[in-house]
């Protein structure tokens, strides 16, 4: 085993250009070289596609990955084509005369690595031609999409089981970086992976700062304020509709923000441009619902923020870390709101599901509310959630910086409760403030006779909005849609008896001192944090220089920039300056199929810089 680990890493090394393998990479790699099957739930970010890349290359065969997206074999098969990697997609968008050609490659032998859907497996006919060739390794990527435990359940995965059964003897591994135990659980049974090892790295994130905060307004006029705050940056915008992508996109242009919208309803050549062209600009904003982004990867995405909150954890984790994939620093941004719940809960109860698996997503909602509502640190919340007892602080996050004080709001809580039992469930949040405070217009004499009317003085609207907004998170208030006019009911009876008995305490926030007013968030606006701030002033004009010359590299292949070289990579190469083509091919990220097909390109850069 000795041996095989030193000829992956003799491959890393000479195809990819990294020296060392990262995290868990080694141990998955050594599993599948021994023949055996393995599930591995590493971050996104930490290599997981090198964890079947490396070994397809190695053992004899050909290596079958199967990808959910389109976008996501599309990508790495150009990223393994430019490290010079004999690879290939079949999927509904190859035409008749590419298909053929790689039907040919597939007989000869002459193909390390095959990307195709579930969905063409599902058809059979692919299958079977299929068991006709030797495999070395399969590979079920984004595998939580097994699992209806998980949060982007696909029936198609279901059937990937029985390759267990066509193909006896060939390694499989299931890879993710979102799944906690229960969904590692249900892959582990679906794909017959029971003998399986499991590898589960740290979910740690280390480049990404995270925020969050509560909406104030429309959401649209926040995010415009934080997209400006990151001038020339790419990032990922996520709206929860259609609607919101092509509203928020069209404001984004207006205010001179190169802008694309792409949701589930345009057409599927206009997402295809629209995708492309996202990946190929060193500065763009990617306005989306979630039908974009798994398995997307662009590493120099700078922000993700999501204009609506996402369903879950999983969710969050998953679309907060398609930004600082490269290891630069990034952020994660999320606004939330309680009507922002309410939706998601009214969206669960439409959906036609069992009723535990319903209960499961029911509970994944609150998760995630209050690990956005809470008070302790985001990155800790996320990776106590997925198991990692031992996580410590970021630092970096809106609540390390600056740690909220709270106040006991139990009192208050109480006759926001009581206030809204007396009421009936009948009113609104607005009605249910101005209620507390004993400025109901037009009151009734049955409204202002209850004991309820007007004891809440001691707080502001904006005050009681928050507590309700708490109450609400905490399940012990609840929303009835009524047909787009929510009416504030009574929620959990138990939690709502044990805050009545003083048995259960509420915290409200309360906001620091010290913090910079002028953001909503409340911290400094300006924060160098990309591969610019580690580069000497005298290498910053030739790191740019380098990023022109791969970008016209890359219009003239129509490949995305990243996969000739990333960010990081030039920024290494400019503050290295290499004399030649062995200092160039010690540069990270320059393998030696790069070193040769661009080397003395990058080097006449340096040159001239």
């Amino acid at each position: 085993m000795t041996d095989s680990l030193s000829q992956a890493r003799e491959t890393l090394r000479r195809v990819f250009g990294h020296g060392e393998f990262r995290g868990l990479q080694d141990q998955v790699i050594a599993e599948v070289l021994a023949g055996r099957n393995a599930i591995a739930v590493l971050p996104t970010g930490g290599g997981k596609s090198v964890c079947y890349q490396i070994p397809a290359m190695i053992r004899p065969g050909l290596g079958l990955v199967v990808s959910p997206l389109i976008a996501l074999m599309s990508d790495q098969v150009a990223s393994l084509r430019q490290a010079g990697v004999a690879a290939a997609r079949l999927d509904s968008n190859i035409p008749p005369q590419e298909r053929a050609e790689v039907w040919r490659m597939l007989e000869a032998g002459t193909l390390d690595l095959l990307y195709v859907s579930p969905e063409g497996l599902a058809s059979g006919a692919l299958l079977d031609r299929l068991t006709q060739l030797p495999l070395s390794v399969i590979a079920i990527d984004e595998a939580h999409c097994v699992s209806q435990w998980g949060h982007d359940f696909r029936p198609d995965y279901r059937l990937l089981g029985r390759l267990a059964e066509r193909f006896p003897g060939v390694p499989r591994l299931a890879v993710t970086a979102t799944a906690d135990a229960r969904t590692r659980e249900d892959i582990r049974t679906q794909l017959r992976l029971e003998d399986a090892a499991e590898y589960v790295d740290s979910f740690a994130r280390p480049e990404l700062a995270l925020f969050a905060e509560r909406k104030s307004g429309p959401a649209h006029k926040r995010v415009l304020d934080l997209v400006a705050e990151r001038p020339g940056k790419s990032g990922v915008v996520y709206a929860g509709s259609r609607d919101g992508v092509e509203t928020l996109a069209e404001k984004l242009r207006e205010a001179g923000v190169p802008a694309l919208a792409y949701h589930a309803g345009l057409d599927k050549d206009l997402r295809t441009r629209r995708l492309e062209e996202f990946l190929e600009a060193d500065a763009a904003v990617m306005v989306a619902t979630i039908a974009f982004g798994m398995g997307v990867d662009k590493p120099d995405v700078r922000f993700v923020i999501h204009a609506d909150p996402p369903g879950s954890i999983e969710a969050y984790w998953q679309e907060i870390g398609r930004a600082g994939r490269d290891g630069l620093p990034a952020d994660g941004i999320t606004l939330y709101g309680a009507a922002d719940m309410a939706w998601a809960f009214r969206r669960l109860e439409s959906r036609d599901m069992a009723t535990e698996v319903k209960q499961v997503q029911g509970r994944k909602i609150r998760q995630l509310y209050a690990m956005l509502e809470g008070m302790t640190c985001r990155a800790v919340a996320v990776r106590r959630y997925f198991g990692e007892e031992s996580a410590a602080p970021c630092g970096q996050c809106d609540l390390c910086i600056a740690p909220p004080q709270s106040v006991d709001a139990t009192q208050a809580a109480q006759k926001a409760l009581s206030a809204a039992h007396r009421m009936g469930g009948r009113f609104g949040r607005g009605r249910l403030v101005d209620h507390l405070l004993g400025k109901t217009k037009d009151v009734s004499d049955f409204e202002a006779g209850l004991s309820t009317f007007g004891i809440g003085r001691e707080f502001s609207p904006a005050g009681w909005r928050d507590l309700i907004d708490q109450l609400l998170f905490e399940g012990l208030l609840r929303e009835d849609p009524n047909d787009g006019r929510p009416l504030i009911g009574l929620g959990d009876a138990e939690g709502v008896k044990a805050v009545y008995r003083g048995e259960r305490r509420l915290a409200l926030r309360k906001q620091p001192e010290g913090l910079d007013a002028s953001t909503r968030s409340g911290r400094p606006r300006k924060r160098t944090r990309d591969a610019l701030a580690s580069l000497a002033a005298t290498d910053t004009a030739l790191f740019e220089a380098l990023r022109a010359w791969r970008r016209d590299e890359a219009q003239t292949q129509h490949v995305p920039p990243y996969v000739i070289f990333h960010d990081a990579t030039l920024a290494e190469i400019a503050s290295r300056r290499p004399d030649g083509l062995t200092a160039l091919g010690a540069v990270s990220g320059v393998g030696e199929g790069k070193l040769a097909r661009y080397g003395q390109a990058v080097l006449a850069v340096v040159r001239a810089n």
